[in-house]
């Protein structure tokens, strides 16, 4: 089953064609299995692509915009393709580890991917596919990012259930990206000359 919480400014937004774009090429999961559920979640951002993938791209160091991550370790490689962290999550969640692999770094694409393959949790077989890509009519400084996941739904757990938990902490982490790359956009901002 699929679970699709866009925005309802979004639908009438400039984006739409780029965005229905993006969400056929790395968003649609048409194949699921019975037990498995998807959802994609989209945010504008106020700040250049550039800015906000430099924060994205980096596996190592999830916790500069995730803020449900304590601390990161790698376990193997340097940040590319196939490495592994082991990510120490903050306490009150129904976790303490999660053991993730990266799948796919475009930098050109501006397209992340990566798989959960271990931990405390109930996100068994958890799959993120995260994509960036400039506001399509014609500002520069602005960057609509997607994440989309495909997660098995625990024995004792409902569809619903699943994806309003992935669903609340993928959302919390894209506001989180959203304030800090728009942050970090106003202090590289010339102010206009008097």
């Amino acid at each position: 089953m699929h679970h699709n919480p866009f925005p309802s400014h979004q639908e009438s937004n400039q984006n739409s064609k780029a965005l229905l774009k993006m969400m056929n090429q790395y968003h649609a999961h048409d194949d699921l299995f019975p037990n498995r559920c998807t959802s994609s979640l989209v945010q504008e951002i106020d700040a250049p692509l550039s800015l906000v993938w430099s924060l994205v791209r980096q596996f190592d160091n999830p916790q500069a915009y995730k803020r449900f991550i304590k601390n990161c370790t790698m376990i193997a490689g340097d940040g590319g393709i196939g490495s592994v962290r082991e990510v120490m999550v903050v306490s009150g969640l129904p976790a303490e580890t999660s053991r993730e692999r990266l799948d796919k770094l475009d930098d050109d694409l501006h397209v992340m991917e990566f798989s959960i393959i271990g931990g405390d949790h109930r996100l068994v077989n958890y799959q993120s596919t995260t994509t960036l890509h400039e506001d399509d009519g014609g500002r520069s400084d602005q960057t609509v990012v997607i994440e989309s996941y495909v997660v098995d739904i625990p024995p004792d757990s409902s569809e619903m259930d699943t994806c309003l938990f992935a669903d609340t902490i993928v959302a919390c982490n894209l506001r989180s990206l959203a304030k800090i790359s728009e942050k970090m956009a106003r202090k590289v901002q010339v102010p206009p000359a008097a």
